[in-house]
């Protein structure tokens, strides 16, 4: 397998790494790539996305302060020598509420500043790696630098598995059958939002669980749908486990949590 950088890396054939957005980015720039690394295996990693990383020139990435990061991690070993890294860590996670104004003027000028950065090495020629846990669209940090990047440089996105598919694989049951609907849910909505959509939905999926654990565990109740939920940590990883959640009562769980209530519905 090459090593060496590949523009084109990542564009289906005969299509365009350009972004979709209105009038689009003007040619001679380099293309910032979105790469989806699935929910943490390497062996998950899509052909498109494994081709991106070991012929990568620049690689950027999210973390926290003071962490690797779990993107980086996921990718430890494939990079090749020389790489040029840039990490962008978050300056507030959860010490102010998502409802201060305040925490959306410091994370909309933090994205701003990580976008400046990606957009200058574009405009240089330089291609450049985001990596994105998950699937970039779904959920993911990536999305404020895409729309801030789409009209003024190339911009790619490779999709990835996401971590509920791996959720949901590893508690060795579908997630839903014939005309099940699937809802996936916020841990950090408000109860009363999480327990309508919890009795609605046939089949349900809670991510952001972390500090919400308890008050996603009154909304299932509410709705009657604890006894029916999994408890699955660290999706796909070496620490996996899986379990009901009823049996994990007095666990506080890791941010790589997932809730899972499995559909029952038409089969043959």
């Amino acid at each position: 397998m090459s090593t060496a950088p590949d523009s084109s890396a990542g564009t289906a054939p005969g299509s365009s790494a350009r972004s979709t957005g209105a009038g689009g980015p003007a040619n001679g720039h380099g293309t910032i790539h979105g790469v989806g690394l699935g929910p943490g295996g390497q062996d998950l990693l899509s052909v498109r996305a494994d081709r991106l990383l070991r012929g990568a020139r620049h690689v950027a990435f999210f973390r926290k302060a003071g962490r690797p990061g779990q993107a980086r991690r996921i990718v430890e070993g494939m990079l090749p020598d020389g790489v040029i890294e840039f990490a962008m860590e978050y300056p507030v996670t959860t010490e102010i509420p998502f409802s201060d104004p305040r925490y959306n003027q410091i994370m909309s000028a933090f994205y701003e500043a990580c976008a400046a950065h990606l957009r200058a090495l574009a405009e240089a020629g330089e291609d450049v790696v985001v990596l994105c846990e998950g699937d970039p669209f779904f959920y993911g940090s990536f999305m404020h630098l895409y729309t801030r990047l789409r009209a003024d440089v190339p911009v790619a996105v490779v999709p990835a598995i996401t971590g509920m598919s791996a959720a949901w694989t590893a508690t060795g049951q579908p997630i839903t059958w014939g005309d099940d609907v699937l809802c996936v849910l916020m841990g950090t909505l408000p109860e009363d939002a999480l327990v309508q959509h919890m009795q609605q939905a046939d089949a349900l999926v809670v991510m952001k669980i972390g500090r919400q654990i308890d008050k996603v565990r009154r909304a299932l109740r509410k709705a009657g749908r604890y006894e029916e939920a999994w408890l699955v940590e660290y999706a796909s990883m070496p620490n996996q486990t899986v379990q009901k959640l009823s049996e994990a009562e007095d666990r506080v769980t890791p941010y790589f949590s997932i809730i899972i209530v499995h559909g029952q519905g038409r089969r043959p």
